[in-house]
């Protein structure tokens, strides 16, 4: 390994980006969420939010044409990338055959994100339509300490809603139980090829790996709880099987009132209550 980050030309002109498009035949496939990004400042914003440096292993997914993988790799990160669609295969091979960064070919819902090396920084514009699964592939990896990632602009908001906001929901519930969310910037629809039809949000979420994993069992409860939005919690409750009784009794014990919605408890009291409830035994 060298002890400088190597020096490459960036790749994120839309002409140069429409020029790599036309000459290898492609076009942008919207089943897999193929949105470029041609905004050479968001570029380095994302890579910067997400500690590229030298010697960091950085995982992305979807690298498409290499634009953003080009940025992370010029900044001496060690860059693992996954790519499903096979077409890209000679656009890579042109893009990123003077950076030292791997591509695996497959599909990301198939890696096994347990092989990471610890201290794994996933800096990604993720694929839309598979955004949730992979964030909670990346809470349950050890060796990720962090995930900055381009989503739409109403999941980043969900991600770093608070109890009681309008947002607020399982997803956020899930990122708080893992680690800390942070809003880093909202990317405007003109910084991608094609442009996509919602706005977007960079989020960086980081993973306390000194807490132990929470259990299965409490995360299935909290995904009970918050599942109807707008109902109560003891209506969710009973939807997921508890009676009613023990509900009530769980509630008045945490100081919870009866007709309190879910989205408004503290994450510490709803896990206390799936506590009382003998949700873990």
């Amino acid at each position: 390994m060298t002890n400088a980050a190597p020096q490459l030309p960036p790749l994120y002109s839309p002409a140069r980006v429409r020029e790599l498009l036309d000459r290898h035949g492609l076009r942008p496939t919207k089943s897999l969420g193929q949105n470029f990004l041609i905004d050479g400042n968001i570029l380095r914003a994302i890579a910067e939010a997400g500690g590229a440096g030298l010697g960091v292993p950085v995982l992305e997914v979807g690298p498409g044409l290499g634009v953003l993988t080009r940025e992370i790799a010029s900044r001496g990160a060690v860059v693992t990338a996954l790519e499903k669609d096979e077409r890209l295969r000679p656009v890579l091979a042109e893009t990123l055959g003077d950076t030292e960064a791997q591509i695996i070919w497959g599909d990301a819902l198939d890696f096994d994100y347990s092989t990471l090396p610890a201290g794994t920084r996933v800096i990604a514009n993720l694929p839309y339509y598979i955004t949730g699964v992979l964030l909670s592939r990346f809470m349950t990896a050890p060796g990720i300490v962090s995930a900055t990632v381009l989503v739409q602009k109403e999941v980043g908001q969900r991600l770093a809603a608070r109890p009681g906001q309008d947002a607020y929901g399982f997803l956020s519930a899930l990122a708080a139980m893992y680690g800390t969310v942070k809003h880093v910037r909202d990317v405007p629809k003109g910084a991608f090829l094609p442009a996509p039809d919602v706005t977007s949000s960079v989020i960086r979420l980081d993973f306390d790996r000194t807490r132990p994993l929470p259990d299965p069992r409490v995360i299935a409860f909290i995904d009970a709880a918050l599942h109807h939005r707008r109902k109560t919690l003891r209506n969710n409750l009973r939807l997921a099987g508890h009676q009613g009784e023990a509900i009530d009794a769980a509630l008045s014990e945490v100081g919870l009132r009866p007709d309190v919605r879910a989205e408004d408890v503290p994450l510490d009291e709803l896990v206390h209550v799936a506590h009382i409830l003998n949700v873990v035994r």
